[in-house]
């Protein structure tokens, strides 16, 4: 690939586009809004100017919504060898360019899964999709040369490609991203009104819980918009559990001893559950999950203490697999929570304590 065409200057459009360009990519931005355009070059992603010719690669960044649109108008005037878009839902997009009468064989849909809560180029990163998967949806219809031109995007962006049915993967995303979304801007509504002296008691649980709730909303109405079923019957088993759960907790109010047994049992149940669901997430790159040993480390709120920590830890040969950090309410010191294998957590706490950390059993 020599030349690409960017249409939809956001996060995941120029993270693209940077990405393409710092392979040696000649890459061409276009928007509805030309200043965002322009913002997207000014970063390095590619050209504001229009292609004098076809590109390789039309790569089409509008939402949901707009996307069948965006890539008639692309595919009819013979902007490219080969189509894409990246939106996050598959199945509805190409229906509707099936229905327009369109010649999908240099088209395939992809998405690729990653992002942040923040949006526009100005939050772009070309290694935003770095070890990320990238699916693929080509059909029977899709050309090799297209097939491959994605294949090529996804390695210069340096993700992982995942070949999926398109209907497949919006049920797939309603269960891993578009339900969590939702269910986790109902957690963080109920903080809205809250007292102030109960929202200051908030810690990592509650961070992480509604971390993803900070997204754009008008983004995520585009999204849910094009996958509404799915997300709504994933919803429909979520109710299901809560109004389950509602009971249970009911039923340990209760006085009676077999009631308070019952609810303690749908609760057991509950949870059980989720710890059968939670260990089936991947774990680091990917893999199977692991667990891991926890060395909490207390620091001071300073500049280079976390630096000092990696750098000691390093000394140990001690290899950090994840951290966490936990703020402490109204003091500037926090707990460093080091994830690493269980047979070196021993060794990471001795030599940290040599070194003057204050570990946390």
């Amino acid at each position: 690939m020599r030349t690409a065409l960017v249409i939809g200057t956001g996060l995941i459009g120029t993270s693209a586009a940077l990405a393409l360009a710092g392979r040696g990519v000649t890459v061409h931005l276009a928007d509805h809004d030309p200043e965002q355009a322009r913002t997207a070059a000014a970063l390095g992603a590619g050209t504001d100017e229009a292609p004098e010719g076809p590109v390789d690669l039309a790569i089409v960044a509008a939402p949901p919504a707009h996307v069948a649109g965006v890539l008639a108008d692309a595919m009819r005037r013979g902007t490219a060898r080969g189509y894409i878009d990246v939106a996050s839902v598959k199945g509805g997009p190409r229906r509707e360019l099936e229905g327009l009468g369109l010649d999908l064989s240099s088209y395939i849909g992809t998405h690729p899964m990653s992002g942040r809560e923040k949006s526009g180029p100005l939050a772009a990163s070309g290694d935003l999709f770095e070890g990320r998967p990238w699916v693929l949806t080509p059909t029977r219809d899709t050309d090799t040369e297209v097939l491959n031109l994605a294949l090529e995007l996804v390695s210069h962006c340096r993700a992982v490609p995942v070949v999926m049915d398109a209907d497949a993967h919006d049920r797939a995303v309603a269960l891993v991203s578009h339900m969590p979304h939702l269910v986790s801007s109902m957690v963080a509504a109920r903080l809205e009104h809250a007292e102030e002296a109960a929202v200051r008691l908030c810690g990592q649980g509650i961070r992480d819980v509604t971390r993803i709730a900070g997204s754009d909303p008008g983004m995520w109405i585009d999204i849910l918009s094009a996958n509404p079923g799915p997300v709504a019957d994933l919803l429909t088993d979520v109710a299901g559990d809560l109004e389950e759960t509602v009971r249970a907790l009911r039923a340990l109010q209760s006085a009676d001893e077999a009631k308070r047994d019952e609810g303690t049992s749908g609760i057991e149940d509950m949870l059980r559950r989720g710890n059968a669901g939670q260990v089936r997430v991947p774990g680091k790159h990917g893999s199977a999950p692991r667990l891991y040993e926890v060395v909490a480390v207390l620091i001071d709120d300073q500049p280079g203490q976390l630096a000092r920590i990696f750098a000691d830890a390093g000394r140990a040969g001690v290899n950090i697999e994840d951290v966490r950090i936990e703020h402490a309410t109204g003091q500037q010191a926090g707990l460093v929570q080091l994830m690493v294998e269980p047979s070196a957590a021993p060794v990471l706490a001795a030599s940290l304590r040599e070194r003057g950390w204050a570990i946390r059993q």
